[in-house]
């Protein structure tokens, strides 16, 4: 498979798309002014701290409090670092601690604790903080205060294995622990201990800039999304990075240099004129990426609706029919949509709960190739998920970690028309509503004389039709009604002023 990285920076934001086979699968955006947080670290004091909930509120300088949760006293989330699956590690004194006698008795109000962010906000929700801190380098990830060394289960050669937990033991530092990543299998000692090296020079500076600070503060920004993309994501299975930023493509060359030398010939500087996403055609790719309606080979498409709870993906079969019998029909349509379904959960970002809606099958084994077929599908997706296999329904729930907000909320906002719904109220409901308005000023008896401000497609509603309800309200409640079509004021909308004094009434009838 053929991986290219293209990324484009302009003055107010950075993209960085993930190619495969010359498909777009993976976008990250950085933008002027709104720098990630996941995997900085903070010295927080303690806000509140809720037995009920075995939870606790940390303040960290942000608007809204941190949220700790007992699960993340002593316990590193481990999905930052390339989502790589790692050894069960033995349970530290302090989580037996903290589940044997309650988080009420490990931290208490005012006290400073160290912490590191492990999920950004994400609507109304503040941070998600962990108690145990660790700093990921290229091969390894040094965690303090712990004394274990565990290895990714990616690395499935046995004989590497304990060639690295051999040659890790004699270097992991006194008082830290080491986790090593996929990304050290084969490499040298040479190149381990220089890792370990760097990794212990910035905790140092940041434990001292911790000691001199007052909480909340501060003290090791992660490592912005360039070069914390380049760490992880560019490796020996990446054949190209291509970049039109001069001083991008000096950080990349600068960090390849120290880490993996013979990288630094794949990255290359882009100086032509035509814009490097036009280039590589992937503006329609982003456009259709916040689209409600995706299709799919050969005429199926999905349908993808996210919620603040969870996705939900539905499978049609669209203008495909086929060439044999149904049942083959849609075992060919859903394994083209498994393909793209994943494509597109990497693409947009997507985390929580997702429950897919396949077309129903008969055959078990046709259910059971396609369970097969969506997990080959995710061989890629460095995000930590978990899929259960085909229900009798034809439904595939998945979990993926969500640690920021997916690629539709921050690149879209609500529509002013309809909330976010995605649907809005119809005019025959709208003309019921205004109808019922009249009926309470009628009770009031306080007005006689309005004006009714509203869209030019509700006054053709209101005043149209050769049954114009307006004059039918101005016969059955004696009032004068004058109707004013405006513009700006989207079909959902309506106003109305009392003649006298042009007073804004809206409100005074509404329920």
């Amino acid at each position: 498979m053929k991986k290219e990285i293209v990324i484009s920076s302009t003055e107010y934001e950075t993209r960085m798309a993930i190619l495969e086979d010359g498909r777009l699968v993976e976008l990250q955006v950085e933008r002027a002014g709104s720098d990630r947080m996941v995997g900085d670290i903070y010295k927080g004091k303690i806000k509140t701290v809720l037995p009920g909930m075995q939870a606790a509120f940390v303040d960290i300088g942000m608007e809204r409090a941190a949220y700790l949760h007992s699960s993340d006293i002593g316990k590193m989330d481990k999905s930052r670092f390339d989502s790589e699956d790692f050894e069960e590690e033995a349970p530290a004194e302090i989580i037996r601690k903290t589940r044997r006698a309650g988080i009420e008795t490990v931290l208490k109000r005012n006290q400073e604790i160290l912490v590191q962010v492990i999920k950004e906000p994400i609507s109304t929700k503040g941070p998600r903080i962990a108690s145990e801190v660790s700093l990921p380098g290229r091969y390894l990830v040094l965690v303090p205060d712990d004394d274990h060394v565990r290895i990714s289960k990616r690395i499935t050669d046995w004989a590497e294995r304990k060639r690295l937990r051999k040659l890790i033991a004699p270097l992991r530092p006194e008082g830290f622990g080491l986790i090593i990543r996929t990304e050290a299998e084969g490499k040298s000692e040479q190149a381990i201990r220089s890792d370990i090296k760097r990794l212990l020079r910035l905790w140092r500076q940041l434990k001292r800039k911790a000691d001199k600070s007052s909480a909340p503060a501060l003290v090791h920004k992660e490592a912005e999304m360039l070069i914390g993309m380049i760490r992880d994501v560019f490796t020996d299975d990446v054949d190209k990075v291509v970049v039109n930023s001069r001083d991008d493509y000096k950080k990349i060359i600068s960090y390849a240099r120290q880490v993996s030398p013979h990288l630094k010939k794949r990255v290359e500087l882009y100086k032509g004129l035509k814009p490097l996403f036009d280039l590589y055609d992937l503006e329609p790719e982003l456009d259709k990426m916040l689209s409600r309606k995706v299709w799919v080979k050969k005429g199926a498409y999905l349908i993808i609706d996210q919620t603040e709870a969870m996705v939900t993906i539905d499978v049609n079969t669209g203008r495909f029919v086929g060439r044999r019998d149904q049942e083959d029909t849609i075992f060919q349509t859903n394994i083209l949509a498994a393909e793209e379904i994943a494509r597109q959960i990497r693409l947009r970002d997507m985390g929580g709960l997702i429950v897919c809606d396949f077309i129903d099958m008969y055959s078990r084994e046709n259910r059971r190739k396609l369970y097969e077929e969506f997990q080959k599908a995710f061989k890629y997706d460095r995000a930590k998920r978990g899929i259960n296999p085909v229900t009798e329904f034809g439904l595939i729930e998945l979990t993926r970690e969500r640690v920021r907000p997916s690629h539709m909320q921050t690149l879209s906002e609500p529509c002013a028309c309809c909330g976010g719904l995605g649907r809005i109220m119809s005019k025959e409901n709208i003309a019921t509503k205004i109808e019922r308005w009249f009926a309470r000023a009628k009770a009031d008896r306080k007005y006689g004389d309005y004006h009714l401000v509203v869209s030019p497609e509700m006054a053709d509603v209101m005043t149209g039709n050769g049954t114009s309800r307006v004059r039918r309200i101005m016969r059955a409640y004696n009032f004068k009604i004058n109707v004013i079509r405006d513009t700006t004021v989207n079909q959902t909308v309506y106003r109305v002023y009392n003649a006298a004094d042009n007073s804004e009434i809206t409100d005074a009838y509404n329920v």
